[in-house]
């Protein structure tokens, strides 16, 4: 007898998903804090190594493949993972995120467990950065130095005396544009781009960089409607920008000049709280990954800001 027959509707069946391509020979994943976290390794494990933190809604795979192996060319050890919700780790169902950003800024130190490292050196972009931000107020001994790309000290609305996001990018976000099929190779990845889009600056877009990275993202994610939804609601907890004086590793800001996300004078209030440390702006670029033609001025500045031990 079916459903049907019994007076109740049919079950339907499942949304198909991506086809998720297989591992690929340095991806492994790892127990850290508790859930499973999928991460890639570049350079000497004898070289100080630097966890790459990547934002909200965003795997690993926007640190691309050339960033990680530059850096890891200047004698550093590079670890970058996929948050809980994006890329091959621990996926829950959209909407029902059951952790928060305080969980995130646990899994980083996990991760700094799992690899057996006494501190390392914290790169963090957006809200990678507040999750750098709060592993080094609350594991201060576990923090080599900080770098902070694109990001604010702040979670949630804006304090006062920080500059808003933009009009633009509000009203974008206020347009709520259909969620594509997600298992449409080709809608999701020009859904992504589109986005991608919004947060640039006035530097030629790289669509053929972005396209990249999008087809990476959906070809290793395991639920793309949670990897692009669910950071968005989770719980920021207690604020912290009250603490930033008590960080004292040494400290690079990286920040564009038309970041309409953050908008610059967050940057300049962070290299501000934080003492000594270091603001790096970017000419005409907004709220993303430092841009493959701007490799060649922001890699060396980290690995000078990352030059101090472990």
């Amino acid at each position: 007898m079916t459903n049907s027959d019994n007076g109740q509707a049919p079950e339907q069946p499942p949304t198909p998903g991506p086809e998720i391509r297989p591992m690929e020979p340095n991806e492994r994943i790892i127990r850290a804090n508790g859930v499973d976290l999928c991460l890639q390794t570049f350079g000497d494990r004898a070289g100080s190594p630097i966890l790459l933190i990547m934002g909200g809604a965003c795997s690993m795979d926007w640190w691309e493949d050339g960033f990680c192996e530059r850096l890891a060319a200047g004698s550093r050890f590079v670890i970058r993972y996929d948050h809980r919700d994006t890329g091959r780790s621990v996926s829950y169902e959209p909407g029902a995120a059951p952790y928060s950003l305080r969980d995130l800024a646990e899994d980083a130190v996990g991760l700094l467990d799992a690899f057996g490292l006494e501190s390392a050196h914290l790169v963090g972009m957006s809200m990678g950065g507040w999750i750098g931000q709060l592993v080094a107020l609350d594991y201060p001994d576990r923090v080599a130095s900080l770098t902070l790309i694109s990001t604010s000290p702040t979670a949630g609305p804006s304090d006062p005396d920080l500059p808003a996001m933009s009009q633009e990018l509000q009203a974008f976000f206020a347009e709520e544009a259909p969620e594509p099929d997600w298992s449409d190779r080709e809608a999701v990845i020009d859904y992504i781009v589109e986005g991608e889009r919004q947060f640039a600056g006035s530097r030629p877009f790289d669509e053929t960089a972005i396209r990249e990275i999008a087809a990476r993202v959906f070809d290793r994610t395991t639920n793309l409607a949670s990897s692009i939804t669910n950071h968005a609601d989770i719980d920021s907890g207690d604020r912290w920008r009250e603490r930033l004086g008590e960080v004292s590793v040494p400290t690079l800001v990286i920040h564009g000049i038309q970041d309409p996300m953050y908008p610059y004078g967050n940057a300049v209030a962070l290299a501000k709280e934080i003492a000594g440390a270091q603001l790096l702006a970017l000419e005409r670029v907004g709220h993303e990954v430092p841009p493959r033609a701007l490799w060649d001025v922001v890699v060396p500045a980290i690995v000078q800001n990352t030059a101090s031990a472990p």
